[in-house]
């Protein structure tokens, strides 16, 4: 006889919660759930096919992220940023991204850490043609792996603390600009770089990746 109880149904329900996190974050990261959008659980939970509870469950983590909030008539929206929040987010970016760059090309052992970014880098070759929201993920790789690669997990989980901000940012300023920020070729300087040992070059080079792509966001 089926049963729907135990360890079993737990691990689906999981599975479930884990699938509507990725779904919704990709649908906020692309825009298609636009920011301040009224979020509806009769909508999301039949367009998701997960149960209203399972929604409530992903939508929590959601708001811990930081991706959505609660609006003024008590209900759940898609979070909105504005113009200071932008350039805050990409100003502690530069700061953590060139640390974990700087850190990186200074150390003796890299190279199995450069070939884990050129790892990255060839997933955003590859995903140049595809659609915007598959270019977000691997481009969030990219940056993820650069401070996780660091050894520092301070820098790590101050990174991840900002990665709803990060994904709600991506497009803020359209597809254009975000296409334009996820350009390979900069990245590709960034890892040539690190590789070469030249410590302090690869922190002045992301920070000064950073603040253009704040600028182009905010311009």
């Amino acid at each position: 006889m089926n049963s729907t109880s135990g360890a079993l149904a737990g691990l689906e329900r999981t599975s479930l919660r884990q699938r509507a996190l990725l779904a919704l974050r990709r649908a906020i990261s692309t825009g298609e759930l636009a920011p301040g959008t009224h979020l509806v659980e009769t909508d999301l939970s039949e367009k998701l096919g997960i149960s209203r509870g399972t929604l409530r469950e992903a939508m929590r983590q959601l708001q811990q992220e930081g991706i959505i909030s609660t609006n003024a008539r008590g209900g759940l929206a898609v979070r909105t940023l504005d113009t200071e929040e932008i350039v805050h987010l990409f100003a502690v970016r530069a700061a953590l991204e060139s640390l974990a760059a700087e850190s990186l090309a200074a150390r003796p052992d890299r190279d199995s850490a450069v070939t884990v970014l050129r790892e990255a880098v060839q997933a955003m070759v590859d995903n140049q043609d595809a659609e915007v929201g598959e270019r977000i993920e691997v481009d969030l790789t990219f940056h993820r792996e650069l401070c996780r690669l660091s050894g520092n997990s301070v820098l790590l989980r101050s990174w991840e603390g900002l990665e709803g901000a990060i994904r709600m940012s991506v497009m803020w300023a359209g597809r254009d600009r975000a296409v334009a920020n996820m350009a390979v070729g900069p990245h590709v300087e960034i890892v040539d770089i690190i590789a070469s040992g030249e410590a302090h070059k690869a922190h002045e080079f992301v920070r000064s990746h950073m603040d253009e792509a704040a600028a182009n966001l905010v311009s």
